[in-house]
C-alpha cells in the first residue's frame, strides 16, 4: 500500500471531551478531523450537524487521549465558517499519569 493509498483503519479516531466550568460535561468523545496541541477542526461537509450546531464556547476544558495519556488545554479561539469549525488551544499540559477519565 503506497503513501496515497491510506486505509479506513489506518487512520487514527480522533476525539475529545468538553467541559464547561459550573457546567459539566458538555461531549464525551466529540470526533474532530485535525487535533494537535494547538486546535482542533471538524469539518462539516456531507453532514447535518454545522458549525454553529457544536456548543462550544472560550474557555472550555478540553481533554484528548495522546501517547498513551491524556493532554489538557481551554479553549482560546473558536472561529465557525459554513463548512468548517475551527478551535484553537491554550494551556494544553499533560495530565498525570493515574488519571482516569469518566
Amino acid at each position: 500500500m503506497t503513501k496515497s493509498q491510506v486505509s479506513e483503519s489506518d487512520v487514527p479516531y480522533l476525539t475529545v471531551t468538553v467541559e464547561r466550568r459550573n457546567y459539566g460535561r458538555r461531549y464525551t468523545w466529540l470526533p474532530v478531523d485535525t487535533l494537535d496541541q494547538q486546535s482542533f477542526t471538524i469539518l462539516c461537509n456531507n453532514t447535518y450537524m454545522r458549525p454553529h450546531m457544536y456548543d462550544l464556547q472560550h474557555g472550555d476544558t478540553v481533554r484528548w487521549k495522546h501517547n498513551g495519556g491524556y493532554l489538557q488545554g481551554t479553549i482560546s479561539q473558536i472561529e465557525r465558517t459554513e463548512q468548517q469549525l475551527c478551535v484553537r488551544l491554550a494551556d494544553v499540559d499533560p495530565l498525570p499519569a493515574d488519571f482516569v477519565e469518566l
